[in-house]
């Protein structure tokens, strides 16, 4: 492949979301990203619900431009749970104190784990999917299809939390705690497939250990509207998002700023030097214990198993910040006048 080619390749990507502050940071990057050939947005529950997590990801998506970006809606619920969501954290639509219109663009006819084995069958070995919350969708989706760990180029996942504490019970991560059984599926048949294959990337897993070393405060939303320019609705919408999320953090984690955790993801998953990563093999408790909904990490090889998960370790999370500060502005500073 020659320089130029490299410089302008796309990774073609599919975003499986529960739409809450930081997916939405997440959306926007991946519109905004030259690198990225954003194919479609699939939902289900987690940070809220399913329908409030497909009306706002139709909306962030046209604010962003792309209404021509394929939304599906998936599972409304877990596979054996009841339904745990979190408005306290991301508001009751999800995207804090932001306020959007009422998106025009029709919700697919595809239910979204069919959407991603078919998109993963028709472009075999080209497609990465990151997954920004509860595995879910994409455990029905490797349940229905099995070689999708060896269709995809790769799966990255925001889930976990593998040498820090948890964000939801003290070992529990939010994403993996609202529906452990779907972990243990997705995990399950990843380790199997690159058992069988090693040329079968390992999901690449970004945890709690380094999600939490993103942080935006208020210097970044004003850098955003810097960038964007006056009376911008991307920047506005940010603005009014992140707020929400500043007071939460203020109020249970002590910092008047937000955890970034989605967008972060999104960036690794498109260029792999952000992280640092380290091979292990990783299951997840789901008995329903004290320790249920924990990623557990075998840091010292002692069950003597091949390692299933490329967890990172260590995050550049200041030339990420910095990325996401960059492309965004550009993103909301091209948007037409009339989106003003």
């Amino acid at each position: 492949m020659s320089t130029t080619a490299r410089a302008t390749a796309r990774t073609p990507l599919i975003l499986d979301v529960d739409t809450g502050i930081d997916d939405s940071l997440a959306i926007l990057y991946a519109c905004a990203s030259p690198d990225a050939e954003l194919l479609a947005v699939t939902c289900l529950s987690g940070n809220v619900a399913a329908q409030h997590v497909q009306r706002s990801t139709r909306a962030v998506l046209e604010l962003a431009g792309r209404p021509d970006v394929e939304v599906a809606l998936g599972r409304e619920t877990p596979l054996l749970r009841p339904l745990d969501i979190a408005p306290d954290t991301h508001g009751p639509e999800g995207i804090g104190h932001a306020v959007l219109p009422e998106p025009v663009t029709p919700l697919s006819a595809r239910y979204a784990p069919s959407l991603i084995a078919e998109e993963a069958r028709r472009r075999p070995g080209e497609l990465t999917l990151v997954t920004l919350g509860p595995l879910t969708n994409l455990a029905i989706a490797v349940l229905a299809e099995p070689r999708l760990p060896s269709l995809l180029r790769r799966w990255v996942l925001m889930g976990g939390s593998y040498r820090v504490p948890g964000n939801t019970t003290p070992t529990t991560e939010w994403n993996i705690h609202c529906d452990p059984e779907a972990a243990r599926i997705c995990l399950a048949a990843w380790g199997a497939a690159t058992e069988r294959d090693p040329a079968i990337p390992r999901p690449l897993a970004l945890g709690l250990d380094v999600t939490e070393t993103a942080r935006m405060g208020p210097e970044h939303v004003e850098e955003l509207a810097r960038l964007a320019g006056p009376g911008n609705p991307v920047a506005r919408f940010v603005a009014d998002a992140l707020r929400f999320y500043m007071e939460f953090h203020q109020q249970y984690d002590g910092f008047y700023g937000a955890f970034v955790h989605d967008p972060l993801a999104t960036a690794a998953a498109l260029d792999p030097s952000l992280v640092r990563t380290r091979a292990l093999a990783v299951d997840v408790d789901a008995s329903g214990g004290v320790a249920d909904g924990a990623t557990v990490a075998d840091w010292r090889g002692l069950w003597r198993r091949p390692p299933n998960v490329d967890v990172a370790v260590e995050a550049d999370a200041e030339r990420f910040v910095r990325r996401w500060l960059d492309r965004v502005g550009g993103l909301a500073a091209a948007l037409p006048d009339v989106a003003r």
